[in-house]
């Protein structure tokens, strides 16, 4: 057998198949289902906006304002306990500790290249959840934003959506839903807008006590 011969039998490694395809959540409504009987790594959920919006103003000469976004929840866990995360009043959680879930920091100019990130360190003790980004300075023009939100998970495709469907004027945006149904996380698209935390609590029947917060 001669030396060719041997190179071509030998078996080389494959590489690991990864997923490269997203699936878009287009309408409100869409959903997605992550299998967590199959895997429980973190579910990373990540905000990214354009930072400057362009206005015209009373002469027609073209401004610029910033904008920023906050990226958020509120919970309720498998053990019946609940809360919210979020920059305001300086709520960043734990992804170490009860609860599980952190804020990674306040990008407070949206330059940040990979925007805000809230990370669910044990899925498996979510038993639901609503994400939501809050304007907390500059106009409420969400069409102008260009909010993308992404839902990712080591070893599965990216969830992703656009708010495509922006209602400027409310400064609050529920972004998605993330609910435990035996065992499966459905992730799915909300796009639902609000004047604030208080009607957004109400929708979904958290039943928190909201009091004036602030940002250090």
């Amino acid at each position: 057998m001669g030396f060719f011969d041997k190179v071509n039998m030998e078996k080389k490694p494959q590489a690991a198949a990864t997923p490269t395809a997203k699936i878009n959540l287009s309408k409100s409504g869409d959903s997605h289902t992550i299998d967590l009987t199959k895997k429980s790594s973190e579910i990373l959920v990540n905000l990214n906006w354009r930072t400057t919006l362009e206005k015209k103003n009373f002469f027609g000469m073209l401004s610029k304002e910033s904008i920023d976004l906050d990226l958020g929840c509120m919970y309720k866990l498998t053990d019946g306990s609940r809360g919210v995360i979020q920059a305001l009043g300086n709520s960043f959680g734990s992804v170490r500790s009860h609860p599980f879930i952190g804020l990674d920091k306040d990008d407070r100019t949206g330059t940040s290249a990979d925007g805000e990130n809230l990370r669910f360190a044990k899925p498996e003790l979510l038993a639901f959840v609503v994400v939501f980004a809050f304007i907390y300075e500059g106009a409420p023009n969400w069409g102008a934003a260009k909010g993308v939100v992404t839902v990712s998970q080591q070893g599965s495709p990216d969830i992703a959506l656009q708010l495509d469907n922006p209602q400027n004027g409310k400064i609050m945006c529920g972004l998605v839903a993330i609910e435990n149904k035996a065992g499966n996380l459905v992730i799915t698209k909300l796009e639902k807008y609000y004047d604030g935390h208080r009607q957004l609590d109400k929708d979904f029947g958290f039943g928190f006590n909201w009091t004036a917060g602030s940002k250090n």
